[in-house]
């Protein structure tokens, strides 16, 4: 009597359909846990029941991913004494910053150390 291995028991379920699932749904997870760096995880779950007194077997397969969710994109803004929202510091002064003019056509050519 000879024995089939899983994988070709599993090669024959949903007739291939289930390992191209389990192949889409582990490449969710991966990409998943690669971005936010938290565990993920596949489940594969296989019920098996007899069918008839004529032996055949139902194998019903239940693929279950849980892939990490990335956390929530936060926005800091400061309170006013008013009990508004800033999106900078009001008690922090600001600086009267000013654009230089473009020079790039002043600038000169800078040579390399050991260039002569």
């Amino acid at each position: 009597m000879s024995t089939n291995s899983i994988e070709d028991t599993l090669r024959h379920l949903r007739g291939g359909h289930l390992l191209a699932d389990l192949q889409e749904q582990l490449a969710k997870v991966v990409q998943a846990v690669d971005v936010t760096g938290k565990a993920g995880k596949l489940t594969l779950a296989l019920t098996v029941k007899k069918v008839s007194r004529s032996g055949a077997l139902e194998i019903l397969d239940k693929v279950t991913a849980a892939a990490p969710e990335e956390a929530p994109l936060t926005t800091l803004m400061y309170p006013t004494p008013e009990g508004r929202l800033a999106p900078s510091d009001p008690r922090q002064q600001a600086l009267d910053l000013k654009s230089l003019p473009n020079t790039a056509s002043t600038l000169t050519n800078l040579r390399a150390i050991g260039d002569q």
